[in-house]
């Protein structure tokens, strides 16, 4: 029998928030910080308050714009023959796109900026793992300039991985770059459009603000119907009400709103119904990604979907912890527990630590084998005439014999019992003479073992040079122009828009 999935709503719950939200929405509604989104929403039938920038979704638009969502797609690798589908009942997991650190035990601090050579082992490495099925842009390329990241991270992506690939919503200059590279990588805008490769995120900013830069971009996610994560990243106490329902509540004000805008955009849009919320700390005021608090936010979030149909995204393997210790275990564990065992369906953040903004490799394939033992943990205990061995107690007990000689064992055992290959079982004798190594250490020989063998699909001398072509372009602006593109050049104040600050 498998483990039941873990509930912490009540139906009654689930519909007390569903119906605050709609009344919320229709009444106070979200900040929308673009003319285009705005007239977009007043056409369709929204209320604009063009004082104070916040939109009124009446409950009637939410509901008809929440029916196109789709429950189910397909994510498709650089060269096609790779894909996973995306479902409300199945459980996948991949990376997410925050960290600008990495693990280097050869660095004086043991830690160092990330830069491009390192986003490409981290794709590599993501390519050769079992159960983790897309990577993002994971690794922040400290190296080149901020306005080329994407081309960079693409063609990376595309030279080396099989699986589908992730990147932000930020901007139509680069959203649209995103578009045409991976349609010169897969063979053209109809490709890409049927067979989804890149997917999208877009963050509300809590609390109630959908921001011009993202909603530029996802209005270019939109209309190639690339399958976008609606994400709040609010922190209970500080961005959000301390409470664990006012903040499922607010949350589920800013999903909804930026879901009736993709739909609006282009009906049938992919979406994921996310969250990446936590509580606020309240010694430090910092998040918490790695607290109870978060799985239970995430558990919540799982069953929201489930009630609106759409397929989900949460946090799993989120820890505080700065180093390897006991803590950055138990969280990154602990959350990956509870989103599995939720029922999201797109679990994130494999391979990161401190807050997401650290990655290690290591800790890439170490998530890897402790998907493994989740996965075996929500199989359960299958009980059938097989599995019950009376034949086999009877003979144990009447003929003398020991388990371990009888074929039941032999036919049974890898059925029945998962075996780690980074986790250490030996006796400490024999783990001593092959040299004492932690579980970092086994995982770093592995990743090794990997970057020395693996090879992605290549990219093709026609398709190197299309590339090159189109960097000249990208590689010719400037910050003024990409303001101006992004009708930012009339704004005062940058400050909370990543990367353009100074």
């Amino acid at each position: 029998m498998k483990q039941n999935q873990i509930n912490v709503l009540s139906q009654e719950e689930i519909d007390i928030i569903h119906n605050h939200t709609l009344d919320l929405l229709e009444t106070i509604g979200i900040r929308v910080d673009s003319i285009e989104a705005k007239e977009l929403l007043r056409e369709n039938g929204a209320i604009i308050d063009e004082k104070s920038d916040y939109v009124k979704f009446p409950e009637s638009l939410v509901k008809e714009q929440l029916k196109k969502v789709p429950d189910s797609f397909t994510l498709w690798g650089s060269d096609g023959t790779y894909k996973f589908d995306v479902n409300t009942k199945s459980v996948n997991f991949a990376t997410v796109g925050t960290p600008v650190n990495i693990y280097d035990p050869d660095h004086k601090k043991g830690i160092r900026k990330t830069v491009l050579s390192d986003n490409v082992n981290q794709i590599r490495v993501v390519d050769s793992l079992k159960n983790i099925r897309c990577s993002h842009v994971d690794v922040w390329p400290n190296d080149v300039p901020y306005l080329e990241t994407h081309y960079h991270t693409i063609r990376a992506w595309a030279e080396h991985s099989f699986k589908p690939y992730g990147l932000g919503c930020y901007g139509r200059i680069a959203s649209q770059d995103m578009m045409n590279l991976t349609s010169i990588i897969i063979g053209g805008d109809k490709e890409l459009i049927n067979r989804p490769r890149l997917v999208g995120f877009f963050n509300p900013t809590s609390p109630l603000m959908l921001t011009k830069i993202l909603l530029n971009g996802l209005f270019i996610f939109a209309k190639y119907k690339q399958p976008t994560i609606i994400a709040p990243a609010a922190s209970a106490g500080s961005t959000a009400p301390v409470t664990l329902a006012g903040l499922l509540v607010q949350s589920n004000m800013e999903v909804l709103s930026s879901i009736v805008l993709t739909q609006l955009i282009n009906p049938g849009t992919p979406v994921f119904y996310s969250t990446m919320n936590c509580p606020m700390d309240p010694p430090t005021g910092n998040v918490a990604w790695g607290s109870v608090e978060t799985g239970l936010i995430t558990a919540g979030a799982a069953q929201l979907a489930r009630f609106y149909n759409i397929p989900s995204r949460g946090p799993g393997a989120v820890t505080e912890s700065k180093c390897f210790d006991i803590q950055n275990g138990y969280e990154r564990f602990m959350t990956l527990l509870f989103a599995a065992n939720a029922g999201i369906n797109y679990i994130t953040c494999a391979g990161t630590y401190e807050s997401s903004l650290a990655e290690a490799l290591e800790l890439l394939v170490i998530d890897d084998e402790i998907i493994d033992i989740i996965n075996r943990g929500r199989e359960g205990i299958n009980v059938n005439d097989e599995t019950l061995a009376l034949e086999q107690i009877k003979r144990v007990a009447l003929e003398g014999k020991n388990y371990l000689m009888l074929k039941h064992t032999a036919k049974n055992t890898r059925k029945e019992i998962f075996v780690p290959k980074l986790a250490d079982r030996d006796r400490r004798g024999i783990w001593k003479r092959n040299g004492s190594k932690d579980i970092i250490q086994r995982a770093r020989e592995k990743v090794n073992q990997i970057l020395e063998s693996q090879k992605g699909p290549g990219i093709s001398e026609g398709v190197d040079k299309q590339l090159k072509e189109y960097f000249k372009e990208i590689s010719s602006r400037n910050m003024d122009f990409f303001r101006k593109a992004e009708d930012l050049d009339k704004d005062k104040d940058v400050k909370g828009i990543s990367g353009l600050e100074g």
